[in-house]
């Protein structure tokens, strides 16, 4: 992706690295995690955050590498390139968007939603209108899930901006409503919130595509990492089981095929994975 590191750094996103926020899970939490998830139907990698409120750590002396501060550089620019998106996306409609924070942070984090665990991995929190990261995630994200590439970490910021995006149009308190109303479509309906989530991102995608952002093999990346991190394929690699009725996110192939309409379309319309019919 094209970019230019140091260029400019987001007033929106909060260096929380070193910063003391809570008991860790360890080595293996991420499968663990995400096996419960599946087994149990619940989706504990976001919404089993708790209900806490964000209370200021204390600062640790860390070690950090110049890879790692490329790296925040890179998340720099990515969080107001996809916001700068979504101001020109909402001007239209007469509504402003009001930018979201991101937070990097090491280990664990206190959110307005309670303790997150690098374990679970990026997560968006409501409550607070914060999306979190450990940027270990994106280690994992290639070593463990084979999805490398400055363009699978550019999608994973902007899949939880598009949370953001949720949050604001009030679908995602809309769909806890529901989620209320009918727990037996609980898991169906969070599927829904997190493909949609990925439309927003393509719509992004769409916008660095016309602005002469993309390089080659950009848009593969972003797909593999959708892909990577499908329901189906972490379920099969966790448990040797696939169990559609327990999953959270949505399958490999529906995360690409969503990613991909956000994309070609780079339409709002076309993200409605609520109407009939979807996902």
């Amino acid at each position: 992706m094209r970019w230019t590191p140091g260029a400019k750094r987001s007033g929106n996103l909060q260096d929380l690295r070193g910063v003391s926020g809570g008991a860790k899970l360890g080595v293996g939490g991420t499968v663990i995690l995400l096996v419960l998830s599946l087994v149990f139907g619940k989706d504990l990698l976001n919404s089993g955050l708790g209900q806490g409120v964000a209370i200021p750590g204390t600062q640790a002396e860390r070690p950090s590498s110049p890879e790692e501060e490329r790296l925040v550089d890179f998340v720099h620019f990515v969080l107001d390139d996809v916001q700068g998106v979504w101001t020109q996306e909402f001007r239209p409609t007469g509504q402003a968007y009001p930018e979201a924070t991101l937070a990097v942070f090491t280990d664990s984090v206190r959110s307005g939603c309670g303790t997150g665990e690098a374990a679970m991995g990026p997560f968006y929190c409501p409550a607070d209108q914060k999306a979190y990261i450990d940027l270990g995630f994106y280690r994992e994200l290639k070593a463990r899930f084979g999805a490398p590439g400055d363009f699978a970490q550019a999608y994973v910021i902007a899949h939880e901006i598009g949370h953001h995006v949720q949050n604001v149009l009030g679908i995602e308190r809309r769909m806890r409503q529901q989620q209320r109303a009918n727990p037996r479509e609980q898991n169906a309906l969070s599927v829904r919130m997190e493909l949609q989530a990925d439309c927003f991102a393509g719509i992004w995608a769409n916008s660095t595509a016309k602005r002469d952002l993309l390089e080659t093999g950009d848009v593969e990346e972003a797909l593999q990492a959708a892909s990577a991190i499908g329901d189906d394929r972490l379920q099969k690699s966790a448990t040797g089981r696939v169990n559609p009725e327990t999953w959270t996110h949505g399958s490999s192939a529906q995360r690409v095929a969503w990613f991909k309409r956000g994309m070609q379309g780079g339409r709002m319309e076309d993200c409605d994975t609520f109407a009939e019919g979807s996902p």
